[in-house]
């Protein structure tokens, strides 16, 4: 099965006007917008990766609605499940690809509870985003075990970034946050997998569309880690 990204010649494709303008210099256009709008959302206080306004939760639903809240309100880590999950579909490992990234993002954030430092988080997260936004666009087939290690490996710097809205809380927040943000990361995914799976073929151009999008996501947040 050939994976669904793969697109077909411009006179095949559903959507013609799009096949044709992907490979254009409006692209690139769409990148630098995204790009910009990704570092100026990062400023905005509503996009500050906190559901309580910086609050700590004190309780579990709050713990629960703050970990279900987090990856989306950061439009960094959003940008990066739906990725995993798009580019997931096909593979043999599909689920086991975005189950390896939550998972990982679950041991990252047990690094910062203990107190372990990890390096050039920021860079990490945002260079994330960049790299499967652009195997998104190139339409690569990529072995099923290298997305796997990458995506786990990314997974470590997201979740090391979720613990900043945690650290202080009790146990009962802590252990529901945890449990929000890993069903709502896997929810996310699989949901962006299912999607690809069901439309196939048929949205290959869109598909690379959204790779020039989360790839410009990442180049806003990639320039303001780099400058800020």
């Amino acid at each position: 099965m050939s994976p669904f990204w793969q697109g077909s010649p411009a006179g095949s494709h559903p959507f013609p006007y799009m096949a044709y303008v992907s490979g254009k210099r409006v692209s690139r256009n769409w990148v630098a917008v995204l790009g910009a709008l990704a570092v100026w959302l990062s400023f905005s206080p509503a996009f500050a990766h906190h559901a309580f306004g910086g609050e700590l939760p004190q309780s579990w639903w709050q713990g629960f609605l703050s970990g279900l809240a987090h990856p989306l309100i950061g439009l960094d880590h959003l940008a990066f499940i739906v990725a995993i999950g798009l580019i997931s579909a096909g593979q043999n490992w599909r689920y086991g690809i975005p189950l390896g990234f939550v998972l990982a993002a679950l041991g990252g954030t047990g690094l910062h509870i203990a107190g372990l430092d990890l390096w050039l988080m920021e860079l990490g997260i945002a260079g994330s985003v960049v790299l499967f936004g652009l195997l998104l666009v190139l339409a690569r087939q990529v072995k099923g075990w290298v997305l796997l290690l990458f995506g786990s490996l990314a997974g470590l710097f997201h979740g090391y970034a979720y613990a900043e809205a945690i650290i202080g809380a009790g146990w009962m927040p802590l252990v529901w946050y945890l449990i929000g943000f890993t069903v709502i990361q896997y929810g996310v995914a699989l949901l962006s997998l299912g999607v690809a799976e069901y439309l196939g073929s048929r949205v290959s151009g869109l598909t690379r569309w959204a790779g020039w999008i989360i790839t410009g996501v990442g180049a806003g947040f990639l320039t303001l880690a780099v400058v800020g």
